[in-house]
């Protein structure tokens, strides 16, 4: 009994403290930190999963090993920067008296550096997954603001073609600059279906098993 009543009242002070208003802006950042954790974790684990058992070799423990080891890393550095951004942005409104636009360009900067400047695989892809986005993002933002004329038509078919015949070129004739997961997807999707003995790798399997091979 002793120990439930502790129990509720930690509860209660606990929430008593996440009601406070003064406290708010630190609450704020610890929360974003477990965000950011959650978030990367929810999103990294899957892909490493299919990643890793499709195309990477090896014993099922170093499998699981990678996959756990991508997780945590992804999750880590979320949560890291979401931390390092949220503190350093309210920290410039408390200096400054009032929120600028350039606070949170500084902070995310200054975060990114910090953070994601690391140059290693799982890094590699958040960057160019957001590259990606805000490529698409100041586009939109400079036809909103008359920097550029609205298209007549829509320019996603022009885009989609442009993507896909840069990507292919490179691939077939310069494979080394395009990131090692994508070269494998590629691998999988245009070389390996060259290559078959019987009905077995041919439908069944990408490759033979190995037993099957002579």
């Amino acid at each position: 009994m002793a120990g439930s009543e502790y129990f509720r009242t930690l509860v209660y002070t606990i929430n008593n403290l996440l009601q406070q208003e003064k406290y708010k802006v630190v609450l704020a950042v610890i929360k974003g930190f477990r965000n950011g954790a959650v978030y990367g974790a929810k999103i990294r684990a899957p892909h490493a999963l299919v990643m890793t058992f499709l195309f990477k070799s090896g014993s099922l423990r170093d499998k699981l090993k990678a996959i756990a080891q991508a997780t945590y890393t992804h999750s880590r550095n979320l949560a890291y920067f979401v931390f390092t951004y949220k503190g350093l942005q309210a920290l410039q409104e408390r200096i400054q008296g009032k929120s600028l636009q350039s606070q949170s360009f500084l902070a995310a900067c200054l975060g990114g550096w910090l953070v994601f400047g690391d140059n290693n695989h799982i890094n590699s892809q958040i960057n160019m997954y957001l590259l990606s986005r805000i490529l698409f993002a100041l586009s939109r933002l400079a036809v909103e603001k008359g920097y550029i004329p609205q298209p007549k038509r829509d320019p996603f078919p022009l885009f989609a073609t442009l993507v896909w015949g840069i990507v292919l070129w490179l691939f077939e004739y310069h494979p080394h600059t395009l990131q090692p997961s994508l070269q494998s997807s590629m691998n999988y999707l245009y070389r390996d279906s060259n290559m078959w003995h019987d009905i077995s790798d041919f439908l069944i399997y990408n490759k033979p098993r190995t037993g099957a091979q002579k």
